[in-house]
């Protein structure tokens, strides 16, 4: 579906500069933030399976990871029991169309909207290869917004590839 909100493309943005983070570690150049339902950023995450060792370290896990505890935290300054873990009425804006693990994480955590730049054909779980977030056997189902900055976030990956296959 295309993305009928302004807003994504300016999210897409901080997405891209956590992605460009990721460069420094010689990680995978894909970027992730959780946007909260008043607009603010809950969770920053960027591939760091090379910086950390850890197969599951994939931007959006780290994002939504850091979006549950920024909630519980939220919660527990303002006196409510914690339930920060359901990231409901969230965004999850990443450069690159989740993977199987992460549309997985995406489903479990409840977030109704992903909003993904370029696709993956090798492994997109969000309509390409599979379609996790819009699986009607599951228990909770995502509108998915694909292409937001689709040729900048291409772009990135596609140099970060050349780069390593040419050295």
């Amino acid at each position: 579906m295309t993305s009928p909100e302004p807003l994504h493309a300016e999210w897409m943005g901080l997405a891209l500069a956590e992605a460009r983070a990721a460069l420094t570690t010689a990680d995978v150049p894909i970027g992730a933030v959780v946007i909260g339902p008043d607009g603010a950023v809950l969770g920053r995450g960027r591939n760091e399976r090379e910086a950390l060792g850890d197969p599951t370290a994939h931007a959006e896990m780290v994002a939504i990871r850091q979006a549950a505890a920024r909630l519980q935290e939220l919660s527990a300054q303002g006196g409510r029991a914690a339930d920060g873990w359901r990231l409901e009425d969230c965004t999850l804006v990443v450069t690159l169309e989740p993977c199987a693990m992460c549309a997985g994480a995406v489903v479990l955590a409840r977030i109704p909207r992903v909003v993904f730049g370029a696709w993956d054909e090798k492994a997109g779980a969000a309509g390409s290869v599979f379609d996790i977030l819009r699986e009607r056997r599951l228990n909770h189902w995502v509108e998915v917004y694909g292409g937001v900055r689709e040729q900048e976030c291409a772009t990135l990956l596609r140099d970060f590839f050349a780069g390593h296959r040419g050295a």
